[in-house]
């Protein structure tokens, strides 16, 4: 099978925009989530690699995080617990503790994001 040609630098910047307005809208805006939204797609966009861009991954997102958006159903709760474990993960990360505490931390989101990566595999989207 070749190799898939690079997306252009336009739709790559359109993904961007389309996923941050939808990812907006999804948590209605709420303060501390919509920074840690943006943060994180921002730190996405800039370390993932031009050949990992897949249009039907981000069409299948925007479908989600628009219907997370429109209605107050499972994926509105979906996107808003992740984004208050995304916002309390950081928040913690930034407290001096002690290195066994640090430890414990660090091992305690391994199974939140297998179950993330799990659910962006059979859904088939691209959620970070």
């Amino acid at each position: 099978m070749p190799p898939s040609p690079l997306p252009p630098p336009q739709e790559t910047l359109h993904a961007y925009r389309h996923l941050l307005q939808h990812a907006l809208r999804a948590c209605r805006y709420a303060k501390p989530a919509r920074f840690t939204v943006r943060d994180r797609l921002r730190r996405a966009f800039r370390t993932s690699a031009p050949e990992d861009y897949d249009a039907g991954r981000v069409e299948r997102t925007l479908r989600f995080l628009g219907s997370a958006a429109e209605f107050k159903g499972v994926e509105y709760r979906l996107s808003r617990n992740l984004a208050h474990v995304w916002w309390e993960r950081e928040r913690l990360g930034r407290q001096t503790v002690r290195p066994d505490v640090f430890q414990l931390r660090r091992r305690a989101y391994d199974e939140f994001d297998r179950t993330v990566e799990k659910l962006n595999e059979s859904i088939g989207m691209c959620i970070k």
